[in-house]
């Protein structure tokens, strides 16, 4: 079995064991016990995004694991209105359970309410809303993981230098901010070092982050290295880079953990570093967790999924070319 699915598979089966005596939190609907199968839709705000449809992917291929669970996956295409429609359509097809894939969503209290008013319970994968109530949210420390690729940045540029920041946008972005909010609080303490920080964003895609890289290199040509809040846009960035003819002077930083990065880190390329936040592994561990929940057991409210930093010394370990992300 590859190491990735082991991890998440391990840890799958030591929450399910060892967290029997954590409490949910009074909010958690009655569940239905007994049944042969389950039905659980997915509510994805986007997934327009190789991360976000990865997670898709991950929830159905997980469902058909279990053998018992049939899957309904929605698409809002980005818009709060469709999220909240969409829910509601769920629910009068009297789905067991939701799954709330929310993306760059900040908070979706229609969506919540109308579960919470259907008795169901609703888990939260990756972005765990601002306001409302659910059963169980399983995600990363965003801040954590910018952290570490903070470090590992100060740590290959002893000598400093002008660092870039590539975000994915909109400005209240919650996990964006978290994340280069990390890696501020490691690199604003290095004085050799210099920040530049793009004024566009990079919409969480490869071509937004080839256009930010491309402006950026025009006003600064001696970059030593850039961050992006996540690896589809150091994907694109590392593809302006490399147009450019830097690629030997500028290493790159993501975050997530998408195969083609780990490809290009475990190839030696210049993209060096990136903190894992695996669409497979957090996908399905939601879609267990829900079935948990539907089958009685007492779950953890909040579940942090370590973030291990993937470097081209453990690359191999994280690295599924047949992953859905």
């Amino acid at each position: 079995m590859n190491a990735k699915r082991l991890c998440g598979v391990l840890v799958t089966g030591v929450l399910a064991a060892g967290l029997t005596a954590c409490s949910s939190g009074t909010d958690k609907p009655a569940a239905p016990t007994g049944k042969a199968g389950y039905t659980i839709g997915v509510a994805n705000f986007m997934l327009s995004g190789p991360y976000f449809s990865g997670m898709d992917k991950a929830i159905a291929a997980q469902a058909k694991k279990q053998g018992n669970v049939q899957i309904i996956s929605t698409d809002a295409n980005g818009d709060a209105a469709k999220l909240a429609s969409n829910v509601e359509d769920l629910l009068t097809k009297n789905v067991d359970a939701v799954i709330i894939s929310g993306g760059p969503l900040e908070s979706a209290p229609a969506a919540l309410n109308a579960i919470k008013a259907a008795g169901k319970p609703v888990v939260l994968v990756d972005r765990k809303f601002q306001t409302g109530e659910y059963t169980s949210w399983i995600g990363p420390d965003n801040e954590a993981i910018g952290k570490q690729d903070g470090e590992f940045l100060a740590e290959k540029l002893p000598d400093g230098g002008k660092v870039a920041i590539i975000k994915g946008g909109p400005a209240d972005n919650s996990i964006g901010l978290a994340r280069t909010n990390g890696v501020k609080s490691v690199l604003r303490g290095k004085p050799s070092i210099t920040l530049v920080e793009a004024p566009d964003f990079g919409n969480w895609g490869s071509d937004g982050g080839l256009a930010v890289m491309e402006s950026l290199l025009a006003k600064n040509s001696d970059l030593k290295a850039v961050f992006c809040e996540n690896d589809a846009m150091c994907l694109g960035a590392q593809r302006a880079i490399a147009d450019a003819g830097k690629s030997k002077q500028i290493i790159i930083a993501g975050v997530d953990g998408q195969a083609e990065a780990l490809k290009a880190i475990l190839d030696g390329t210049n993209y060096a570093v990136t903190g894992l936040n695996d669409a497979d592994i957090i996908g399905s561990r939601g879609l267990d967790r829900a079935v948990e929940i539907l089958k009685g057991s007492t779950v953890e409210k909040d579940t942090v999924v370590p973030s291990p930093r993937v470097t081209k010394e453990n690359a191999a370990k994280y690295y599924d070319p047949k992953g859905a992300f």
